[in-house]
């Protein structure tokens, strides 16, 4: 019988990157002219993977979030995997907002991946959910690599990697 090839869906943000990227993000927002003498913080929290933001009005916090987002690009970090809470009033008229980090991939949206490659009636590929993961195998490499290129041609709100291919 011949052996199963095999290959795992994940996703995550290097947070390393993330780390650089809001730091540079910091250094522009207090060079530029438009958030002098106002309130714009941004706070990063590696071990709980949250970016807080901190401005004086919904414009400025706009206004960060594009600057955050043009860093977090520029240094590959997939912003679809960025989840943005709802904007909230904080003390003297400021507003905050959380912005989560999408580290591993979600229940239902794994058993998503896993209807999907078995709706795809592939001849011999399973798909199956392993704690955060997904693995697929086949016996077959080039249905695997099918099963890879459909999987990208789906939108499931996060950006899946496809690694660990045996």
């Amino acid at each position: 019988m011949a052996k199963d090839e095999t290959f795992d869906i994940t996703t995550g943000c290097d947070l390393q990157e993330v780390a650089n990227a809001v730091n540079q993000a910091r250094k522009e927002i207090s060079t530029r002219f438009d958030f002098k003498n106002v309130v714009a913080e941004i706070d990063y929290e590696h071990n709980a993977t949250k970016i807080g933001l901190h401005a004086a009005d919904e414009y400025k916090l706009e206004a960060m979030w594009q600057v955050i987002q043009g860093r977090l690009i520029a240094r590959n970090v997939p912003v679809q995997n960025l989840v943005r809470g709802t904007a909230q009033k904080a003390s003297q008229g400021t507003i905050r907002q959380e912005v989560t980090l999408v580290q591993a991939i979600e229940q239902d949206i794994a058993k998503k991946i896993v209807k999907f490659v078995k709706d795809q009636k592939y001849k011999k590929a399973q798909a199956q959910v392993q704690g955060d993961a997904v693995r697929i195998s086949s016996p077959n490499r080039d249905e695997l690599q099918q099963v890879i290129t459909d999987l990208k041609a789906q939108d499931y709100g996060i950006e899946l990697k496809f690694g660990n291919y045996r």
